[in-house]
């Protein structure tokens, strides 16, 4: 039997706090003590301010509601370091204002944490970096996730003008069914009822969407999955052909160029890093190469015939020059 009562009554927060339905026999078996012990302690969990509800009769129990005000949460190690990562790569999403509010969140998380959670954070956040991005052309507002968010939940008609890629503007009516995430890119899934087909739009190209009021009885997404949906929509190719290249620049040199590249960093050294890039055959390898070769002295590793691909490219140059 549990006598402490403060930590018992945390164990019990915790519990809770998953948002299911607590029968008060499985509490009292949970934390090893009467059912009588369970409703004194969710009396004082009250008290503190906790929405407890309470269902009386053979089924009956217990579940925390929602209340008019955010609680202390009790948070396990895991859930902890979980939330301290999650808010630091938050801070670097591609969604205005939420830098600043991910950071002060993740000030007082980091504050509030034992040496032994911080050092883990820590190991990971001074392991880890993002590639930095020249310009943020997919910057999209807290708000029209908030309204698709909203829209997709309760089958929501809702207006907006869209951004086409030909810089052509357009007032769309349709009916939101999913958000997907690809990267720093927000998605959205809906079916466009004046064009009478599923549409793929990108969040950072809507202005000013609102919901109309009416709402909609949903439909199946083509294939079942939205994720695969968006992949098909936006024109997603398997890239299965790796090459291995030695740059010789620093990496910092490269990011303007690599950043257009489906890239893995392999080594760095002082004057030169070793980078595997993929794509979908030969010759789109071939180009990708050329590009960066703008920028530094490239040498392929492999494959083979990559590097007797950019032998021929370079001959044919120099005899272009040479005719000139």
């Amino acid at each position: 039997m549990r006598t402490d009562p403060t930590g018992r009554a945390l164990q019990l927060l915790s519990l809770l706090q998953t948002h299911r339905f607590w029968p008060c026999a499985e509490l009292a078996a949970r934390l090893e003590v009467t059912e009588r012990t369970v409703r004194r302690d969710l009396d004082r969990l009250r008290e503190l301010g906790y929405p407890v509800d309470s269902t009386s009769g053979k089924y009956g129990g217990y579940r925390l509601a929602t209340g008019t005000h955010v609680p202390p949460l009790v948070l396990d190690d895991d859930e902890a370091v979980a939330v301290a990562i999650g808010l630091r790569y938050a801070a670097e999403a591609a969604i205005s204002g939420i830098e600043e509010t991910s950071l002060r969140a993740l000030t007082k998380i980091e504050t509030l944490l034992p040496h032994r959670l911080r050092r883990r954070v820590s190991a990971l956040h001074s392991s880890v970096t993002s590639m930095r991005r020249a310009i943020d052309d997919d910057i999209i507002h807290p708000e029209s996730l908030s309204v698709f968010a909203a829209a997709c939940r309760d089958h929501e008609h809702v207006r907006f003008d869209y951004q086409r890629n030909d810089d052509e503007s357009s007032r769309r009516h349709v009916e939101p069914h999913q958000l997907v995430t690809a990267g720093r890119r927000w998605y959205l899934v809906a079916w466009d009822g004046h064009r009478g087909d599923w549409r793929t739009f990108r969040l950072d190209r809507m202005l000013e969407p609102r919901p109309v009021g009416s709402h909609f009885t949903p439909r199946e997404i083509p294939g079942g999955d939205a994720a695969d949906f968006v992949l098909n929509s936006i024109g997603f190719t398997a890239r299965h052909l790796d090459a291995k290249l030695v740059i010789h620049a620093t990496f910092g040199e490269l990011e303007g160029v690599l950043r257009w590249a489906d890239h893995t960093l392999i080594a760095v050294e002082a004057d030169r890093c070793v980078v595997q890039i993929r794509s979908e055959d030969i010759g789109r390898l071939a180009m990708t190469v050329a590009e960066i070769a703008l920028a530094a002295p490239v040498t392929v590793i492999e494959p083979a015939e990559l590097a007797d691909t950019m032998g021929r490219l370079a001959v044919h140059l120099t005899d272009r020059e040479q005719e000139a």
